[in-house]
């Protein structure tokens, strides 16, 4: 006997097969590594930033090549550690068009074996098969749409925040000289 308040999400699993389910943990995943993604941006990042470029401010030499060289080991260091999880995310969402086209396939499986079992009705299976086929479908391309915009977007706030840094530290440099 399922909870009443799972009901909805049997039968949505029973519409759209076991690859719903795993587009649907796909999905948690990735939404789990943007959350993430917002937490160290916002409460690790921004305090580790303002501490690298306290720091460099602090150098006394800061226009030789090494110490340009050692702000720009710095510098990708602090943004390396922002994009890390970029390639999973990547691969998370281009994945979920994969998993929505294996349940459209194993659903249309599931279709063309139960219409070879049953010869009442076979229109109305073949049309519930086929809504049945493409639910993952549906599933695995909003997803990944979404989760294109979301790692688009994360791509685009790293380069401003790359760009960013150097200004700030730059910035640094000037009002230490003024």
């Amino acid at each position: 006997m399922i909870p009443l308040w799972l009901e909805p999400l049997a039968r949505l699993i029973d519409a759209g097969g076991e690859v719903l389910v795993v587009i649907a943990l796909v999905a948690m995943l990735l939404f789990s590594l943007g959350l993430e993604r917002w937490w160290y941006f916002r409460f690790i990042h921004r305090p580790a930033r303002h501490a690298l470029i306290q720091r460099w401010a602090a150098r006394p030499d800061r226009t030789s090549w090494s110490a340009l060289t050692l702000r720009e080991v710095w510098t990708r260091e602090l943004i390396a550690r922002l994009r890390m999880p970029l390639p999973w995310l990547r691969l998370l969402v281009g994945l979920c068009p994969l998993l929505g086209l294996l349940g459209t396939v194993t659903g249309m499986i599931s279709v063309f074996d139960s219409l070879s079992l049953s010869e009442l009705n076979q229109a109305r299976a073949m049309a519930d098969g086929v809504a049945r086929a493409t639910l993952p479908t549906l599933a695995g391309m909003a997803v990944a749409v979404s989760g294109l915009l979301f790692t688009t977007r994360l791509e685009h706030i790293i380069r401003r925040e790359d760009q960013n840094l150097h200004d700030r530290m730059a910035r640094a440099v000037e009002e230490a000289h003024a």
